[in-house]
């Protein structure tokens, strides 16, 4: 038998732990949601791809004449395996089509009748099962970003001079952005879109509150008094509040139309805060008005003073007056008339179509202002607008509270569903623009939807989303934990987010919302941090989008253990009282202890155990994968162990990989939900395995053997040597033996930086804390070279050279073996179609791949007339164009590809129709084959039985109500796949195994329709290359590194070095024993960094390995010194690790006790190999006439400004000027200086430089006249 799996000793002190959600859920099922495939089209939720459908249909002309209403949409299996669209550059896609309904609604057009099509409106690229996307031959993921929240934001700001200024501003889904602000002068100002600004007092106008009356009575600051002598007296003192105009009507003819035109004209008696006295009782009177407004007098002064400021700056009194001047502001010229310009505040704010709140910003909308608009209401409505008013009001006097723009509950998650859905809006409002063109076009013509549909429209905006948005990233794949974390990874850059320049301290800052949601650890060093972070282990994205933790209830001091924890958003957490993880409970759930340590928000009140509102679920809570997977994190500087956590990422999948003995028990987890490994699908047999397979024979029940049509048997191919996105190898090599048992869920293979399904990035090393011969200087390693000999760190890497043949004006390019003006030796390991052999060993300038191109004629010399006369014409007219290895490669070549389009040629078109009617005829047999079989089984199910109606989906009646089902009956039926769910017989459960016999039916016949499609398309086309190439070849080459000097290493806790010296084993220090360590760290790089968690790691380790045992100690839950203490003891190793070393060399003792023990260290992806470069004459730039730079160009050192007045400094004149000339750009100078070293001669004297000449030109250029005169 081979290893099974040992259960790891656990220090956690939780008893009732919960299961951590699937890891990659939110990639995952936000796709499955925005597809729903899984849900009937009739039970489809308005959310995802439908609900983008149903806000783009139905399609009318100007007219309103023809209507193209969409009815359900669906998609085909896809064409290639995901694996085929790696190899051939393709991307993993589905052809989507959706069913349309076109009508005419005009009653003279008699020969239009109703048209239902399918349509087909492009490909659609399609998440694989492991959450990532392939496009172009290349696995990438869809970041999720985290954004502003939709809704209404307070804030206040300082002006120069000390003001305090307040806005509210609202952000929607989509449309205008408004934002109400107040200036230095207490005038409060709508914004709109940040540019045009106007008297928040006008849009009160614009919206329907025309008087000043009517603005006033909105926040209760003024009292009506009726005009009389008598009643005027009675205020006299008190103040107006509203202006007192006198109006009256002018009639004027209009010299257009000749017409008698009346208009309003008014005049300011009295404006307003005029005190009332005798002398203006008088002039109220004459005005004629027959009210007038007066301040409230329980009115606070606050309150009035900005709705009074704003009444003054407002140029407007009536609502005419106000969308007037509101549309000159926004479109800079005058209004057509009254109707539009009311028409563009109701386009901006009001209109369905052009602006929406979304749920979610109605929502928070709701919840801020504490309204209770319905949730489908996602317009502005006028009470948003008074109520938000009014709390800016509140927010001024200090009523009221702004908001924290960095709390969670006002940022949400974009997932890739969401992300996707806006790029579908995008695309299908273009496509309906174009629609409605056609329609009004086609205006007398019969037309179909499909005439109407141009399916490029909606695939080149999705392509352009996967191909060049920044969320839409190349997966990093150096290891399945690098893997999951990108999928699990936040970021607040890109579209809509924020930019690096402008983002302050606060946004990056770790906030106290992120408890439970975002990792305080795991963040990139450099520009990004605190932008890019990462989801915490527990944490979910809700419906709405904001990021969910759980918790356990408490009630009256007992913890409800029973029942699941509940998820609580960071807004649902506010106020509550929540108590950690780690506190004592019996049996019952009841806290036993006195007083326990809350959080509540940002504080950590000290409160007893029946004012607890929650408990955290575990310890681990806050941090995410990477950080959970750090043993003893709890003893670590926070800056060390982000970095552990960050090259954790980057360790590189070792050849003999082993798992931690020190682990923190989610190891098993992040193997499985990475989608790395196959799982058993259920309990089973293993019945065949090799290196390359795994075949299964699983029970199944009877009723499972009934609506089923696979075998019972399933065989699972295993990954071998395949490529990853950084160059590292996936290799899964079995864990089974033929006849084990498997359960459901279990492991059957490891490799890929796994071991029994467990994580396992590096390997445990006998380790010793001490200084070596100044060789671990400053965080250098010294290595033993047993770690070298027995491939313990030695990895292996493939890298693909792939090579076009393309068309070319000349003629077409060729892949051959026979290159012009090549030797036999070099082309010996190449085949007819110039390739490499595999198994043949590669050396820098290699040919891989042999090709030649046609080369532009010119008149042959007679010599060469001759030449091509004798020995034909090959080597005349091309060139050889062939993949040479680069200078650092050396490796293997494992696997070559050759993809070619088929040739076409009129004896070659014949017999690829004879072999697609065969293929058909093939298909045809097997797709009656499979009907039979479903009839078959379905007689077996519902023999005996009576139908109850059974009817297709164009409402036709299959098989009638009230008939016995006979096998001639079922027989008869034609095509089951488009039959209605409806019932079958009179019992529910029968009716349940018919729908799963015929549900998977429809699976096996669309997949058989795939695989026709696709074969018939490899007959008639090939294989399927990108545009303009003929054939594509490519050549894998394996690359095993062993362990170097140079090579990067690091441990969990952030403690990262260069191998500096490989030693040989015997003159290691070794243990009194005789055991020699195997690497040797600085103990310098410990105290200083603070990351002592490696030193527990350590000490437990060695007794671990002693023992035979494996530990998991979960973060802030971990094993403690005494437990620590008790394992060595049993394991006979002194404590703490100290103990005295030898030294190999001389086999004395040294004079200190060293810490020893077994740390995990792991390989990091930044290896020497990939580093180290040297030239001596290369390319240069063709300008200039320098050296390139750089190792990818074969480029040079470049000796610069800096370097030039170092040499100046020392005066060493002759060496400089050799630097500047003959070693750089003196082109003369160096090809004369080369034939002196050829030939033994004293140097020549150095010319000019080409940079001076470049110098002269650019001078030249500016209109200068240089001349050199000797």
């Amino acid at each position: 038998m081979l290893a099974k799996k040992a259960e790891r000793i656990n220090f956690s002190s939780i008893v009732n732990r919960t299961d951590y959600p699937d890891f990659l859920d939110i990639q995952i099922k936000s796709f499955q949601d925005f597809f729903q495939l899984e849900t009937k089209s009739e039970e489809r939720g308005a959310e995802g791809l439908y609900n983008t459908f149903m806000e783009n249909f139905p399609i009318t002309d100007t007219r309103n004449q023809f209507v193209l209403e969409f009815l359900d949409y669906f998609i085909d299996p896809p064409r290639y395996s995901i694996e085929e669209c790696i190899e051939r550059g393709l991307t993993y896609s589905v052809p989507l089509k959706a069913r349309l309904k076109l009508y005419c609604t005009d009653p003279e057009h008699e020969d239009f009748e109703t048209i239902v099509q399918d349509v087909y409106l492009g490909t659609i690229p399609y998440m694989t099962p492991s959450g990532t996307f392939c496009i172009n031959g290349a696995e990438r993921v869809v970041v999720s970003q985290l954004h502003r929240s939709p809704g209404v934001f307070f804030s206040q700001s300082f002006h120069a001079n000390g003001t305090k200024l307040y806005s509210a501003r609202v952000i929607p889904f989509k449309g205008s952005w408004i934002e109400f602000a107040t200036d230095i002068n207490s005038v409060m100002y709508a914004y709109i879109d940040r540019k045009k600004k106007l008297p928040v007092t006008t849009l009160f106008r614009a919206i329907g509150f025309e008087r000043d009356k009517d603005i006033l009575e909105i926040f209760d600051l003024a009292e009506e008094v009726k005009v009389s002598k008598s009643g005027l007296k009675k205020v006299i003192g008190r103040k107006l509040a509203a202006r007192v105009l006198n109006t009256w009507h002018e009639d004027f003819v209009d010299e257009d139309t000749g017409e008698v035109v009346s208009i309003e004209r008014n005049e300011i008696v009295l404006d307003r805060d005029t005190i009332i006295d005798k002398d203006n009782i008088e002039e109220i009177l004459e005005a004629e008005v027959k009210t007038i407004l007066l301040h409230k007098e329980s009115a606070q002064q606050g309150d009035y003073a900005i709705i009074h400021n704003t009444l003054q700056k407002d140029p407007t009194n009536s609502e005419k007056e106000a969308v007037e001047h509101i549309y000159r502001q926004l479109r800079n010229a005058e209004p057509p008339d009254e109707e539009t310009a009311r028409g563009i505040i109701d386009k901006l704010f009001f209109s369905d179509q052009r602006y929406s709140l979304g749920e979610v910003g109605r929502y928070r909308m709701n919840k801020k202002l504490g309204l209770d608009i319905g949730m489908d209401k996602q317009v502005l409505t006028k009470e948003d607008i008074i109520t938000i008013i009014k709390y800016l009001i509140e927010l001024i006097n200090s009523k009221a509270e702004i908001d924290d723009i960095d709390h969670l509950s006002n940022r949400r998650v974009r997932t890739v569903g969401e992300q996707l859905s806006s790029q579908f809006g995008v695309g299908l409002a273009r496509m309906a623009r174009t629609i409605r063109e056609r329609m009004n076009v086609r205006d007398n013509e019969v037309f179909t939807p499909i005439d109407l549909i141009n399916a490029k429209t909606l695939s080149s905006v999705i392509n352009s989303f996967f191909g060049t948005n920044q969320l839409s990233q190349f997966m990093d794949q150096t290891n399945p934990l690098a893997e999951i974390t990108h999928k699990r990874r936040l970021s607040a850059l890109g579209p809509g987010g924020l930019s690096r320049e402008r983002a302050g301290f606060e946004v990056r800052d770790v906030h106290y919302t992120h408890y439970g949601r975002l990792c305080p650890i795991e963040t990139p060093e450099g520009p990004n941090i605190g932008l890019i972070s990462s989801l915490s282990v527990f944490a979910k994205v809700n419906s709405m989008g904001f990021i969910e933790t759980p918790y356990r209830k408490v009630e009256n001091g007992v913890v409800d253990i029973k029942n699941a924890p509940t998820y609580l958003s960071a807004e649902e957490e506010e106020e509550k009282l929540i108590a950690q993880a780690t506190v004592e409970v019996d049996d019952k759930g009841k806290i036993q202890h006195d007083k326990v340590i809350a959080r509540q928000e940002g504080d950590f009140p000290v409160i007893e155990p029946t004012n607890v509102n929650y408990t955290d679920v575990a310890p681990n809570q806050i941090a995410s994968i990477s950080a959970s997977l750090i043993p003893f994190l709890e003893h670590d500087d926070a800056n060390r162990a982000l970095m552990g956590s960050n090259m954790m990422r980057q360790a590189v999948p070792l050849l003999r990989p082993e798992a931690p003995i020190v682990g923190t028990g989610l190891e098993r987890q992040v193997a499985s939900d990475s989608r790395v490994l196959i799982n058993a699908e259920g309990a089973g047999v293993v019945e065949y395995v090799d290196a390359d397979k795994i075949i299964i024979k699983y029970e199944r029940s009877e009723e499972e053997a009934m609506v089923s049509f696979d075998s019972d048997t399933k065989e699972y191919p295993l990954v071998k040597f395949r490529k990853t996105n950084q160059g590292t190898s996936i290799n899964l090599k079995p864990i089974v033996e033929k006849g084990d048992k498997v359960a459901k869920g279990q492991v059957l293979c490891e490799g890929y930086a796994t071991q029994n399904g467990e994580l396992a990035l590096g390997r445990n090393m006998k380790v010793a804390f001490m200084p070596w011969k100044g060789y671990n200087f400053e965080d250098a390693i010294v290595i033993s070279e047993k770690v070298v000999r027995d491939d313990i760190f030695t990895s292996i890497h493939i890298d693909e050279y792939s090579l076009e043949v393309r068309d070319t004006k000349l003629g077409n390019e060729e892949l051959t073996n026979d290159i012009p003006n090549v030797s036999e030796e070099a082309t010996k390991d190449l085949d007819e179609n110039g390739m490499i052999r595999i198994g043949a060993e590669i050396k820098p300038g290699d040919i891989l791949i042999g090709k030649i191109t046609p080369k532009g004629e010119s008149d042959p010399t007679p010599e060469e007339k001759l030449l091509r006369a004798i020995f034909g014409d090959k080597a005349g007219d091309v060139k050889d164009a062939s993949l040479k290895a680069s200078p650092s490669l050396n490796g293997v070549v494992i696997d070559k590809k050759l993809f070619a389009r088929a040739v076409k040629d009129k004896r070659k078109r014949a017999q690829d129709k004879e072999d697609i009617e065969k293929l058909e005829d093939a298909y045809d047999k097997r797709f009656d084959d499979l009907q039979a079989v479903l009839v078959e089984k379905l007689f077996a199910i519902v023999n005996g039985k009576t139908a109850q109606g059974i009817y297709n989906d164009l409402g036709e009646e299959i098989i009638p109500k009230g008939k016995k089902y006979t096998l001639k009956m079922l027989n008869a039926v034609d095509d089951y796949t488009h039959l209605t769910s409806g019932k079958w017989t009179t019992d529910d459960h029968t009716n349940e195994l018919v729908a799963d016999l015929i549900h998977n039916y429809k699976i096996k016949e669309n997949d058989l329709q795939g695989s026709l499609r696709r074969e018939k398309f490899t007959i008639s086309v090939g294989d399927e290359l990108p545009a303009g190439i003929i054939k594509l070849a490519k050549v894998y080459i394996a690359k095993k590194r062993k362990l170097k000097v140079g090579d990067k290493m690091a441990g969990r806790h952030g403690n990262k070095g260069i191998v500096a010296r490989i030693v040989r084993q015997e003159d290691m220090p070794f243990l009194e024993d005789g055991t020699p360590v195997d690497i040797v760290l600085n103990p310098l790089g410990v105290p200083s960094r603070m990351n002592i968690g490696q030193i527990y790691e350590t000490v437990l380790g060695w007794a671990g390995q002693n023992l035979g045992k494996t530990y998991a100690t979960p973060i802030f839950d971990g094993a403690t010194l005494d437990q620590i203490n008790g394992y060595t003891d049993e394991a006979g190793v002194p404590r703490f690790g100290h103990t005295y070393l030898y030294d190999g060399g001389t086999g004395d003792r040294f004079d200190q006790p060293a810490t020893v023990g077994v740390i995990y260290m792991i390989k990091l992806g930044h290896m020497i190999d990939d580093k180290m470069h040297a030239r001596s004459i290369g390319p240069y730039s063709l300008i200039t006439q320098q050296p390139l730079g750089g190792k990818a160009q074969f480029g040079g050192q470049r000796f610069g400004e800096m370097e030039v007045w170092a040499l100046e400094a020392y005066g060493a004149s002759s060496t400089l000027r050799e630097i500047l000339t003959v070693k750089s750009d003196d082109v003369i100078g160096r090809a004369k200086t080369y034939e002196a070293i050829v030939k033994g001669e004293p140097m020549p004297e150095p010319g000019l430089p080409e940079s001076f000449n470049v110098l002269m030109h650019e001078l030249k250029g500016l209109g200068l006249d240089i001349r050199l005169e000797e």
